[in-house]
């Protein structure tokens, strides 16, 4: 995974992302505040873990991968400004690809038990191929992200004949909890084609 999770910091590079299996929440609202977003995060790393030990189990074991989110707003200055409550998003973890449907619905089901809430209605299982994308690594608090978002939209892309092709991607390699917030490391992904 080091082409796709170690991009250099500070350096914008071209990165041709293969197609991925992802355990998918939808959402809105500020990640800070939105009750949904805390479920969202609970419900995929439950059955993630859950599905992960279903595999072991089968002689097939693995490392829970990290929380990914793909961003978007109608405006794309509220990613800039900072205004959470403005943003939708779609929470994920990657699974390995002998992941099956029957599978998840296990292990969605023991989630569920374990959790004690209804099932959200957008969980599933999905497969997503973002193809040619530009990333770089953002090293420091997730609020200090939005200069380094505006310099790959307004700089970076139209400088190299590029234009969105997809929402904004993050892959957290650090988790807040435990990490001070200047030294987490955040994947900054942007799906792009030829403009």
């Amino acid at each position: 995974m080091k082409p796709y999770w170690q991009p250099p910091v500070g350096k914008f590079v071209t990165v041709e992302v293969p197609e991925f299996s992802f355990a998918m929440i939808d959402g809105e609202g500020d990640p800070n505040t939105a009750p949904a977003y805390a479920s969202a995060v609970r419900w995929l790393f439950t059955l993630s873990y859950a599905l992960k030990f279903a595999s072991r189990a089968e002689g097939r074991d693995y490392g829970v991968a990290p929380l990914e989110g793909l961003w978007w707003s109608d405006d794309f200055e509220d990613f800039v400004a900072r205004r959470k409550d403005r943003w939708s998003w779609t929470m994920m973890i990657m699974q390995p690809d002998w992941i099956t449907s029957a599978q998840f619905a296990k292990a969605r089901d023991k989630a569920a038990a374990k959790i004690g809430e209804p099932v959200p209605a957008s969980l599933r299982l999905e497969r997503v191929a973002e193809g040619v994308s530009v990333q770089t690594m953002h090293v420091g608090p997730y609020d200090a992200e939005g200069p380094v978002i505006a310099r790959l939209h307004q700089e970076f892309l139209p400088a190299n004949r590029l234009v969105e092709n997809g929402h904004h991607h993050e892959i957290y390699l650090g988790d807040p909890r435990r990490s001070a917030p200047e030294k987490l490391r955040t994947v900054l992904r942007q799906p792009v084609r030829l403009r």
